[in-house]
């Protein structure tokens, strides 16, 4: 967090243009961030939406992030740059107010003594290292998380409290893991015998790449054979599941409730939205956006965006439309009969 910056420090560091409202000063020290509707007089708003612009008219910010073309329009400062939101997604690192702990091992953790800790790193109290698990520079373990044995954090990289990393896996540098994810749980595998199951133990890993964010609640399976593998630059939302073995591009990024079954493959800078599904063994090409609530049953080839399942409509029409479903083979059969009857008729007018 930073309190410090006065309005005209806080354009030069985001690369804006700051016009500034009669009577304003460039002096002015904001106090953080809001929105247009919530802003007070010492609050910076940003303006990323055409569906927000009715609430510009009657901001009480002291600026405002927009474009070139709502400058004008802005009734206070205005912070004029390219890309309202990303400005204001590099804005909110100016002040954010999460605590930073101090570095060292709190006393009631629990570091075993062949692990290794750098001394610029934050063990906190409850707190687990195992055997020979490595916690880089500036990395912080936050209270009752646990770093399993031979498992390695990288530097700056955070675990908040209650994250559990299982043996043997890898996390990058500047990462974010939150609260109650597991990284590197078994798999769900298991090989059916005589009514019963036998399970299959996991025997991979998770490698994890730098600056990778990963929700609270979240699991990524380890994998049963080989690892499974997070890019870099990837965000998972809140309770996602990754399962054994898959594979997930660089920078690409998946919403909450969703799930990628074993040994599937996303390429790079894909998006997959709420609550989808990716059924194992397939492969989805770079750049592609899966919609949500969609199931993705097999692969895709081409980048595009991809859809399945119905909108909602009300409950009767839903109801009608379902029944339907079910008639489609029929109708596509009576469709193909009068299409082949209509074919022969015109065969024999030609006659």
């Amino acid at each position: 967090m930073n309190d410090n910056l006065t309005l005209a420090q806080l354009a030069q560091q985001l690369g804006a243009d700051l016009r500034l409202a009669e009577g304003a000063s460039a002096e002015l020290l904001p106090s953080g961030l809001n929105t247009l509707q919530d802003a007070t007089p010492t609050e910076v708003s940003f303006l990323a939406s055409a569906n927000y612009r009715r609430f510009l008219a009657e901001t009480r910010a002291c600026a405002v992030l927009v474009t070139e073309d709502m400058a004008d329009a802005c009734p206070v400062s205005a912070l004029v740059v390219a890309n309202p939101y990303y400005a204001f997604a590099r804005a909110t690192a100016i002040y954010d107010r999460t605590p930073t702990p101090a570095a060292g091992v709190h006393p009631a953790a629990s570091v075993h003594p062949e692990a290794e800790v750098d001394p610029t790193a934050s063990v906190a109290a409850g707190a687990v290292v195992e055997a020979y698990a490595q916690i880089g520079a500036g990395a912080v373990v936050g209270p009752n998380s646990v770093v399993g044995e031979g498992s390695v954090i990288g530097a700056r990289t955070r675990l908040h409290g209650n994250v559990t990393v299982y043996h043997g896996c890898a996390i990058g540098s500047d990462c974010i893991i939150h609260s109650h994810a597991v990284i590197g749980a078994d798999g769900f595998g298991f090989a059916p015998s005589g009514g019963q199951w036998t399970k299959i133990h996991q025997l991979g890993g998770v490698e994890i790449g730098d600056e990778v964010e990963i929700g609270a609640c979240t699991c990524i399976d380890r994998g049963a054979l080989g690892n499974t593998v997070i890019g870099r630059g990837v965000k998972i939302d809140n309770q996602v599941q990754i399962a054994h073995n898959v594979q997930i591009g660089d920078y690409s990024a998946i919403a909450a409730c969703s799930a990628v079954a074993g040994s599937a493959t996303i390429g790079k800078h894909c998006t997959i939205a709420g609550g989808a599904g990716v059924v194992g063994h397939v492969t989805v090409a770079d750049k592609t956006h899966v919609t949500a609530m969609t199931l993705v049953t097999k692969s895709i080839a081409k980048a595009g965006s991809y859809s399945s399942g119905t909108p909602f409509s009300d409950s009767r029409s839903w109801r009608r439309s379902a029944v339907r479903f079910a008639q489609l083979d029929e109708m596509a059969k009576r469709l193909r009969d009068l299409e082949k009857q209509l074919a022969n008729a015109s065969s024999g007018e030609g006659d």
